[in-house]
């Protein structure tokens, strides 16, 4: 990357290492055995991706960010850290705090899907969001199918910048790809009247069902972009989740093609937005 080039940033990764007792699985991702930083790193490298928002993987390691801050000490200023905290828990606020002055974070995820978060109720996810708030942190939120609740908290927390997480659609882990993969892209696109709602447009290759390079994604990725507008939008890929349908490789090269992206707006929609965004940069250390 040249010094005034925008750097390719991925939104999501996850990293993890190899089961063991001294650091033991909840529960099993798909994804290779292990995926720790060197792996991570090493897959960025080969298909020139600069640095990525590495979010700690809650199916493996719940709430529990040492593996993911373990990772961002080995690799400096490859990787922006973003970890999952429990709405349920008390001391929420302290330790989102904790977190925030920690090196390399970048911000926090609340989980919503699968009714995570509901033992919570509503006074637990506003603690959790009104220490965002205060430390001006954005917070991805992992909404599948939970569209409505972030147009709540949308409302509730004007200043609170919300990260729609893969657009808040159910995406495979496994083929054969759905054939109704977007049937709620009307329910993300609702959410761009709210001024403080981003959208990753990732794991967006596991939801074409035609070969690389996934043209049969451009168009509802189109309606995503015209409606947030770009500036509101950034690129990854969900890797490692999505190792069982695409490469690496495809899942960044598919944003690359030159026949639906100008250049301005894929330096915007693979980097320059995220910069702005996580308010971070790969190298800064």
């Amino acid at each position: 990357m040249s010094e005034n080039q925008t750097p390719i940033i991925d939104a999501q990764v996850h990293a993890y290492e190899a089961d063991h007792p001294g650091r033991p699985w909840a529960a099993v991702l798909t994804g290779p055995p292990s995926a720790n930083g060197e792996e991570m790193v090493g897959a960025m490298d080969a298909v020139g991706v600069d640095g990525a928002i590495l979010v700690s993987a809650y199916t493996m390691y719940r709430y529990d960010p040492s593996f993911a801050l373990e990772v961002g000490a080995k690799h400096p200023g490859r990787f922006g850290l973003v970890t999952p905290f429990d709405a349920t828990d008390p001391a929420v606020g302290e330790k989102i705090t904790d977190w925030a002055a920690k090196d390399g974070t970048v911000g926090i995820r609340l989980l919503l899907a699968h009714g995570i978060s509901d033992d919570a109720g509503a006074a637990g996810i506003a603690r959790l969001l009104e220490a965002a708030r205060r430390l001006d942190v954005p917070v991805n939120v992992y909404c599948t199918q939970r569209h409505a609740q972030v147009a709540e908290l949308a409302t509730q927390f004007p200043d609170v910048s919300l990260v729609v997480d893969h657009m808040g659609l159910v995406q495979p882990f496994h083929p054969p790809v759905p054939e109704d993969g977007w049937a709620e892209l009307p329910n993300l696109l609702a959410l761009a009247e709210y001024d403080n709602i981003t959208v990753k447009i990732s794991g967006a290759g596991t939801l074409a069902r035609e070969a690389f390079p996934f043209v049969d994604i451009r168009e509802p990725v189109g309606r995503i972009l015209e409606s947030f507008g770009l500036e509101r939008c950034m690129w990854g890929t969900d890797w490692t989740r999505a190792v069982e349908l695409l490469s690496y490789q495809q899942g960044v090269d598919a944003f690359r093609q030159d026949d639906w992206l100008s250049d301005s707006d894929r330096a915007a929609l693979m980097g320059g937005n995220a910069q702005r965004i996580y308010s971070w940069s790969p190298g800064a250390v």
